[in-house]
Parts: structure tokens; sequence; C-alpha cells
């Protein structure tokens, strides 16, 4: 064990003479310099991304009933833009012309004549052998219908090729039998809804006609391809549904014109809407009987007057096209939206590739011509969502 002690000795020696040199080491090592690093003021703008804005809110989807639809066409009939319940003496008025339209006495003025070509017509339509030739013969027999048809033809809403159509013949050969007999309707209707004067309504007559066509081509599209009924009817239907409107228009305005007296009774928006919306049904309905409609286009034109779904096919083909119809027009007056559009467009039972060519046509083509110097309207067509 004596040997070990020199050995401890030495390495105590070594170790305390290591850690002094160390230390000395660290005392002459110089600290580091201190480095002040200084910011230059700088434009927030470049230094933080911009801000982007919050998205736009989405306007909420507005899913019109078909109430609320009709309210709105016959403010754009009447060149309002709100319909006020009318005050009693209003009333009255209405009351007085659905009456003089009901009584014998006076109902021959405003009830329209039956086309003299209509029973002719009907029967070749019926008959499914009737060629296009016998078609022409009849249109032919009256030169008046001759030149209405041909305007109709001509018009942007049914001509499908760019060179006008100038004979009845030329007619025939391009929109075929089922095309010309849905000519000869139209053309047969045209000279009734002419409205001598429509006072301040102005565009009462041309919004009611572009509503009974469009309304026409929507219910016949629901008969064919739904309902497996009659297009003819149907397109007849809606044509004089949109009658009926002319008629209890033309004797309101009769009824103010009585009264002329009266500053207080100038003619009421309101007051012609309610009559349009409670009668128009019914006096359609007489205008069918006193043409000598089948029962079953009275029984369809009875149906309208009830909020109730129609029971018979053409009932509900014509619901169909007059609620088709008024959202077309809406949407190309620029009154509703497309949003508004694609949520209250009812789809009743038409394929979706079907609902949407037939909505296209409705607001693609203008159903009357376009005068002179003013540019056609052409909205974009939705593409429509059915709702239940």
């Amino acid at each position: 064990m004596v040997w070990f002690l020199p050995l401890l000795l030495v390495a105590t020696i070594l170790a305390i003479t290591w850690a002094a040199s160390r230390r000395a080491r660290r005392l002459h090592t110089p600290a580091p310099e201190r480095v002040e690093i200084v910011l230059e003021p700088a434009d927030p703008q470049q230094v933080l991304p911009p801000a982007e804005p919050p998205p736009a809110a989405s306007p909420p989807v507005e899913l019109l009933t078909s109430s609320e639809i009709f309210k709105k066409l016959r403010q754009l009939a009447l060149g309002v833009s709100e319909l006020r319940p009318p005050f009693p003496e209003h009333a009255a008025i209405t009351t007085a012309a659905a009456a003089a339209i009901d009584d014998a006495g006076t109902q021959g003025q405003y009830a329209p004549r039956r086309p003299n070509l209509l029973p002719q017509l009907m029967r070749a339509v019926d008959d499914e052998n009737a060629s296009r030739r016998e078609l022409a013969t009849i249109i032919a027999r009256d030169p008046s219908m001759v030149s209405s048809l041909l305007k109709v033809a001509n018009s942007s809403f049914y001509r499908v090729t760019p060179q006008p159509i100038e004979s009845i013949d030329r007619a025939v050969a391009v929109l075929g039998s089922k095309g010309i007999r849905s000519l000869i309707a139209t053309a047969l209707m045209q000279p009734i809804f002419q409205i001598s004067n429509g006072g301040e309504f102005l565009r009462f007559q041309e919004i009611v006609w572009d509503h009974a066509l469009r309304s026409a081509n929507a219910a016949v599209a629901h008969a064919v391809l739904v309902e497996k009924a009659d297009p003819f009817a149907a397109e007849l239907l809606s044509l004089v549904a949109g009658l009926a409107e002319v008629v209890l228009f033309r004797a309101t305005l009769d009824q103010y014109a009585i009264r002329t007296n009266d500053s207080r009774l100038r003619p009421d928006p309101g007051a012609i809407a309610a009559l349009l919306d409670s009668d128009f049904a019914k006096v359609a309905r007489q205008i069918g009987v006193s043409w000598e409609l089948s029962e079953r286009i009275l029984a369809a034109l009875e149906e309208q007057a009830s909020a109730a779904e129609p029971t018979t096919p053409l009932g509900r083909s014509l619901r169909f096209g007059r609620l088709a119809g008024a959202l077309a027009l809406l949407q190309i007056n620029h009154t509703v939206d497309d949003a508004t559009v694609r949520a209250s467009l009812p789809d009743a039972g038409l394929p979706p590739e079907q609902l949407e060519r037939m909505w296209t046509r409705l607001t693609h083509e203008s159903a009357t011509p376009t005068p002179p110097g003013k540019k056609a309207t052409r909205p974009l067509a939705p593409s429509p969502r059915a709702r239940d």
C-alpha cells in the first residue's frame, strides 16, 4: 500500500494543475462583442399580406307560391310595384263588372265570338289522318286568317329558320302538322286579344297575350310528355284562360268609365288584380260554353277556380303551363332572379332534360315580334330544380 500513496499524490497534483490552467484560459478569453440590430421603419401594407374582404352574404333564395307568382305578374301587367287591397267603392265596381259579364243583356258585348274556323280546325285536329294539305286548305278559306297566321309564324317565338315564312305551304312544310295546328290556334285567338284602349295600363294587353303564349307552350309540353293528353286542347285552354282576363279587364274599365264624375274612382290596380284572380276561371268557362267546347275542356277550366290540385290531365297541364309561363315572363322582365325561378318552378313530372329544353324556349324566345329599333331580351335560361 506504500507504493499507492505516491501515485495518488501525482494524480492530485495533475488534476489541480489542469483545473488551474482551464480557469486561466477562461479569464483571458475576450467576451463576444454585442451586436445591436436596428430595424428600419416598414410599411405595414408591405409586410403583412392584404386582408381579403369577407365573402358577401348570398341573398336568401325566395320560394314563391302560386298566388305570389300571379301577384307579381299582375303588378307587371298593370305597371305598379305594389297591389293594395281595394277600397269598398272599388270593390263595388268590380262586382258590377262581373255582373255585366253574367247578365244576358250585356254579355254579348264582352263574350268574344268563336272564331269561324275553330270547329273545322278542331275536327281536323281530332282526325289523325288529316294531312298538312287539308290544314292549309282550311286556313286558305279566310284571307284575314292567312295574314294573322303568317304574322305569328314569323315572330321570333315560332320561326325556326332565318328565312321568312311567306306562304301557308312553307309554314306547313317547316313546322309540320303539329306545329301548324299550334299556329292556327294562336292566329285564331290573336285578334280577339286586341284592346282598343287600355287606359293608363298600357302594357296590359302585351303582358296578357305574352303570358297566354308562354303558358300554352308549357302546357303543351306537359300534356304530351306527362299527361299523354291532347296538346291542341292544352294550348287552346291556355289561350282561353288569357282571353278571360282580357274580358274582365274590359268590363272593369267600362264600369270605371261610367263613374267618371267621381274623381276618387280612378281605375285601381288592386281592384282589377283581385277580380282577375277570383273570376278568370269562371269567365273562361263561360267562354268555353258559348264556343261549345267539349266537357273535358270545360272541366279543366273549372278546376282553375280552386287552389286544390286539378284532378283531370288537361287541368293539371293548364295549371302547370300558367305557372311556368308566368315565371318565364317575370324573369325576362327582371322581376324575379334566377335562383327564385329555380326554386319556384314546379317540375310536375317532366324529365329534367325536357324541362330544361322547355324552359330554354320559354325564356330565350320572344312571344311577340320585337318592335323596330328595340333589342330583344335574351336572358340566360336556368336549370330548373324541381320542388315537391
